[in-house]
């Protein structure tokens, strides 16, 4: 048998801001380069001679890939380097951006936006626990902020700059540009960053695992580890909310993507709003999404739930604005702002209720599904905008966006209902009743 333990991190004495603010840059990056084509439809259907609904399944195959692969990925490199494994990773998402950008055709570019899925999920499997490496562990949630905070940025800034320099000068340079500063990230992270290595392996055989497990039983009044998990106890794990919470995630994002990832089309088309401007437009709502954050940190933090619920009435009504007065420039761009500003809260406080409800003990294995989910939403949502742009034209996006927020609200009542469940069963003893009756089990075997 072979178990790892976690090698030495190297800790510093101070917060590691310059160095967490490096991750973030490449953060920006990797998620810059996801989300470019949502802001190239026109042009890269122009050019490619597809449809914008093909161009829109960019944005599927990427996360496709990470659904995919990011947990094979992870498992194959784990006694990697963590700092030589995101720097070539860094690098393959720049040769991906590249190959984006020097594609011949539209089946060159499908390979080359696979290839920066992969790369990209493997990023973001490996980013998150690398910060917690550099920082107490009293500090890793801020430290997860900064870093995450360059994919806010990522919808402030890199997707808007990228849309206004690919109008101005084509879309592949955007694509090269990208290529280009991911190398550079990659260098910052290769040059200042500190060396994390792998976790070292530990050899443990048979006989000394069994003493192990027998002094452990000794000395701590845990339950056998074969003993049946009575459904109290399983419910006190939080196991049912983790997967509502996921399914909930997935289903807004189907309809978030549904329709943000045409929403080029949508607002010169239905909005009447001049190409040249969309970049702005994108712009403000990615500012919107920052203001969101900043709730997140402000007011939300501590109830999530209050500000999911929130999140999604605004959502809802903005996207009824949306549906129903889209011939009005105004009142459609104020409505991308709050709609920017109300979903900016959502990702974050979905992963935040996912950490309320999940037991210590099963929250690794939550995240893990919610980055998935995450990305299946990601990628069902672009399918499905797709399927309603070739059949029912972009008039139809807002109204499906609406009948999926609908089922998100059923979902988040019965996560509020269970979660109150859960509650009760903790609150009348089941799952300590379980934990006496193995004691009491284990008691009368060594009596006779």
């Amino acid at each position: 048998m072979t178990t790892f333990v976690k090698s030495s991190s190297p800790v510093s004495a101070r917060f590691p801001y310059a160095r967490l603010f490096i991750l973030a840059i490449a953060v920006f990056i990797s998620v810059t380069a996801e989300m470019m084509p949502t802001g190239l439809l026109p042009q890269m259907s122009a050019e490619l001679g597809v449809s914008e609904a093909q161009i829109g399944l960019l944005v599927t195959f990427f996360a496709l890939s990470v659904v995919v692969t990011s947990v094979p990925l992870v498992a194959l490199t784990r006694r990697f380097s963590r700092h030589r494994l995101i720097v070539a990773v860094l690098f393959v998402v720049s040769i991906a951006s590249l190959c984006s950008a020097l594609s011949p055709s539209y089946e060159w570019l499908v390979g080359a936006r696979i290839l920066g899925g992969i790369a990209h999920g493997l990023f973001w499997a490996v980013v998150g626990a690398y910060s917690g490496h550099l920082v107490a562990k009293e500090h890793i949630g801020r430290a997860v902020a900064i870093i995450t905070s360059g994919g806010t940025l990522a919808f402030v800034f890199g997707v808007p700059l990228a849309t206004v320099v690919g109008q101005n000068f084509g879309w592949r340079v955007p694509f090269a540009a990208v290529s280009g500063l991911g190398v550079v990230a990659a260098l910052l992270i290769l040059k200042f960053l500190p060396r994390v290595h792998a976790p070292a392996p530990v050899k443990r055989d048979a006989r000394s695992a069994a003493a192990s497990g027998a002094r452990r039983s000794a000395t701590e009044p845990r339950a056998s580890a074969r003993r049946r998990v009575s459904p109290g106890e399983r419910s006190a794990t939080g196991l049912g909310g983790v997967v509502l919470i996921c399914v909930t995630t997935a289903v807004i994002m189907v309809g978030h993507y549904a329709l943000y990832t045409y929403i080029t089309p949508f607002l010169t088309t239905q909005v009447g709003i001049a190409p040249d401007h969309i970049g702005a437009v994108l712009f403000a709502n990615g500012l919107g999404g920052a203001v969101g954050l900043v709730l997140v940190a402000v007011v939300f933090g501590r109830r999530p739930m209050l500000g999911i619920v929130l999140a999604v009435l605004v959502t809802g009504g903005v996207i009824t604005v949306l549906a129903f007065f889209s011939g009005n420039v105004v009142v459609s761009v104020v409505a991308m702002v709050i709609w920017g500003a109300s979903f900016g809260l959502l990702p974050s406080l979905l992963q935040a209720r996912l950490l309320h409800v999940a037991a210590a003990s099963i929250r690794d294995t939550a995240v893990a599904f919610f980055s998935t989910s995450f990305n299946v939403g990601i990628a069902a949502g672009a399918v499905l905008g797709g399927v309603l742009l070739s059949n029912l034209g972009l008039s139809s996006l807002p109204f499906a966006y609406l009948v999926v927020l609908a089922v998100s609200a059923v979902l988040l009542l019965g996560s509020v209902l269970m979660a109150h469940r859960r509650r009760g069963l903790v609150s009348g003893g089941a799952v300590d009743s379980g934990v006496r009756w193995a004691q009491w089990v284990r008691w009368a075997r060594r009596a006779r």
